[in-house]
């Protein structure tokens, strides 16, 4: 299986060394606008090659994605190079749509030309509306962004450092937007079947408190990671190459990746099957009232962002 690595900045760097580790690719490569670049991560990482289930890792541009299974971008703004590390900023990653969506105009019809037959997930900030926009653009629906695969794991986390349980033994899921408007799906989260509303409120907790705790942590994780080291990379780095592994294995693996739901009218993330070519079926779960009203104010709000980034097509048409 061939996977490309488009833009080899911080995430990039993270998703390829994680694929190497899990080795579900037999060849990668590494595309990026700086091309010394590409050529110096995979030459470090080329080092570690006899440490790891073979694999064939090359830099190249956008030729040499010719033939491949799989197309990850990553290219783009970064948010704290695009301004939006700012927690009281409604807009969060939104803020880079605009300036992101014109690096994929230019970029995903030449990756559409080079492998015509390639799967392509979307990991560049907005996710979800970037997916939209590149699923117009590739005129096909294999199309994915990573959705909130990394919000529901952090979701995981936060519960089970409550519970005192492994995050593993945690099913729970945050789903609509990767973003402010996301939505933690309290009222399905559970520990072996037990709701974990039901275990909080025997163990007397405060549940006002630590929902608001839980959701600010969650929802300005990357904020604070950026604070800490500058980018955030290897959480998404891991989730990049787990839906990888997913879509190149045709697993069938159930994640809460990003696609176009006609329902809604906008890309965005529910559990789904996930296997070749990406979404393979929607399952969408039940929601209590506050959390489908919730779901409904994220569409809404990817709906006006697009809007807003169609507007000076418009004009100038």
């Amino acid at each position: 299986m061939k996977v490309g690595v488009i833009g080899v900045g911080a995430v990039g760097s993270a998703a390829t060394l994680a694929l190497l580790a899990r080795g579900c690719a037999r060849e990668i490569v590494l595309v990026d606008q700086d091309r010394a670049r590409a050529r110096g991560v995979a030459l470090d990482m080329d080092y570690g090659l006899p440490l790891l289930p073979p694999v064939d890792l090359k830099a190249g541009d956008t030729a040499d994605l010719a033939g491949a299974n799989l197309l990850i971008i990553t290219a783009g703004v970064n948010e704290a190079a695009g301004g939006a590390t700012d927690r009281s900023d409604p807009s969060g990653r939104l803020r880079l749509l605009g300036r992101n969506a014109a690096i994929y105009r230019e970029l995903v019809p030449e990756l559409v030309a080079a492998a015509p037959q390639a799967t392509i997930m979307v990991v560049t900030d907005p996710p979800d509306p970037l997916a939209g926009l590149t699923r117009i653009l590739a005129k096909h629906d294999r199309v994915f962004s990573t959705g909130t695969v990394l919000d529901s794991l952090r979701f995981r986390v936060h519960l089970g450092q409550l519970l005192r349980v492994h995050p593993q033994d945690v099913q729970a899921y945050v789903v609509g937007e990767h973003g402010t408007s996301e939505v933690l799906l309290w009222s399905s989260a559970n520990v072996a079947g037990v709701p974990v509303l039901d275990i909080l409120s025997r163990q007397g907790q405060r549940m006002d408190e630590i929902r608001e705790d839980v959701e600010s942590q969650i929802r300005y994780a990357n904020i604070s990671i950026i604070e800490g080291i500058g980018a955030s990379q290897y959480g998404i780095g891991l989730v990049t190459a787990r839906i990888a592994q997913a879509v190149l294995r045709d697993e069938r693996a159930v994640l809460p990746i990003g696609s176009h739901h006609p329902r809604y009218g906008v890309t965005f993330s529910l559990p789904s099957v996930v296997g070749a070519g990406g979404v393979l079926e929607v399952l969408e779960p039940d929601l209590s009232e506050d959390e489908r009203r919730g779901l409904a104010r994220g569409a809404e709000r990817l709906k006006e962002a697009l809007a807003r980034l169609e507007a000076p097509a418009r004009k100038s048409a």
